[in-house]
């Protein structure tokens, strides 16, 4: 730190300014150092974890899976069932202590308006746990097609 110069001056008042010249050496070391080591801690080991047989989890939620096809008709768990009774089933199962998991699955030319009111319904109802089903992209190239 340098409190004043070699000449001497008139007022002689120590100089109170600090260097910042250390200050930034050290800044731009440190810098270029986490530049150096930041690519390190993204490498990503590879491990054979063990396969080990267990019990299921105890607690599964119940899955209502809901099926929509190209003319907009909905099926529930493969049943037919009307957009009325949808809203009531939804209902009775928001009702539920343990609410159940919602798999939407929708035929691709199906229009967003009916899923957007499947949507809604299931969120009116207390549903918050919706899933898309969609197939597999190597199940898809493959699929005859329709």
């Amino acid at each position: 730190m340098a409190f004043g110069g070699l000449e001497k001056k008139p007022n002689g008042s120590p100089m109170a300014d600090i260097n910042m010249t250390p200050l930034i050496d050290v800044m731009l070391v440190l810098l270029v150092i986490f530049i150096i080591t930041a690519p390190l801690f993204t490498h990503a080991i590879r491990l054979d974890l063990p396969k080990v047989a267990s019990q299921p989890a105890r607690e599964t939620p119940q899955t209502i899976t809901l099926s929509i096809d190209d003319a907009g008709k909905l099926y529930w768990n493969d049943a037919p069932v009307s957009a009325a009774e949808m809203r009531a089933r939804f209902a009775e199962a928001g009702q539920a202590a343990q609410k159940p998991e919602l798999h939407l699955r929708a035929s691709g030319a199906t229009r967003y308006e009916v899923i957007a009111q499947v949507m809604g319904a299931a969120q009116q109802a207390g549903l918050e746990r919706i899933g898309f089903v969609t197939r597999p992209a190597r199940a898809q190239a493959n699929a005859p097609a329709q």
